[in-house]
């Protein structure tokens, strides 16, 4: 609960700074709109609904482009942690592909798919697969040797021993793969969106700053951080902390 109140008391004292930096200096609400401004912008946003449909187009694509990544991610995760000569080279494109910022896939995805939903669920797909790849199988690699020479004992071999033992014990990796696949495909959609042709969060910034409207732009980056910090906060992080305080990697307060 304090902490609660120190993120509010923090976030007001901003507000009102930010305010007072912005109407003291005089400073062009085409340049830096107030606070008022940004809020006045995304009243008239949410009003006539145009936000709303923003925020749910942007959350289909982002349901569609995760749903996807994470399958694969497993998938590629169990492959490089079971199969060496993979891990050796698949793995190494991998960890390459990794540093490559999502934003870089456009142009390709464009030349792909065209300038389309294809475009921005592909970007989304790529930004999310390779971290929850990395994950996988660092969580399969990382199972320990005890819980598996104890299944042995006990007869567990092969696809029984996966399921049974190997699997479930890297589930709290899994768990951490997606919580980071959510913010890469979070900020890969955005970047996606910007080029896209439909409602979106990441169109209409884009199209708010070809039209001047600072208001809305600065509007939507808040809505853009609220939403990645809520759900990472309430959602992703309450999973993630259960999964671990249940498998015994972190004892309860």
């Amino acid at each position: 609960m304090q902490r609660t109140i120190k993120r509010i008391i923090f976030f007001a004292l901003l507000l009102v700074i930010w305010q007072m930096v912005v109407r003291g200096l005089d400073i062009s609400s085409a340049l830096m709109p107030a606070p008022t401004d940004v809020s006045n912008a995304l009243v008239q946003g949410f009003s006539d609904k145009t936000l709303i449909y923003d925020i749910l187009a942007s959350f289909r694509r982002l349901a569609i482009g995760l749903s996807i990544a994470i399958v694969i991610g497993i998938g590629l995760g169990i492959l490089l942690a079971k199969n060496k000569t993979a891990d050796e080279t698949l793995g190494t494109l991998i960890l390459a592909l990794q540093s490559v910022p999502s934003i870089v896939w456009l142009p390709i995805a464009i030349m792909w798919f065209g300038l389309n939903e294809s475009s921005v669920i592909f970007i989304v797909i790529l930004g999310a697969t390779l971290v929850m790849t990395i994950n996988m199988r660092i969580g399969i690699k990382n199972v320990p040797p005890l819980y598996i020479k104890a299944a042995q004992t006990m007869g567990s071999r092969g696809i029984d021993m996966f399921t049974k033992v190997i699997f479930p014990a890297s589930i709290p990796y899994a768990v951490t793969g997606v919580r980071l696949g959510w913010a890469f495909a979070w900020r890969a959609l955005m970047a996606g969106e910007i080029l896209s042709t439909g409602p979106g969060l990441g169109y209409t910034l884009k199209y708010a700053s070809d039209f001047g409207n600072m208001s809305m732009v600065i509007g939507i980056m808040i809505i853009i951080g609220v939403i990645g910090t809520i759900v990472d906060i309430i959602f992703f992080q309450r999973i993630e902390q259960n999964v671990i305080r249940r498998w015994g990697l972190e004892t309860s307060n």
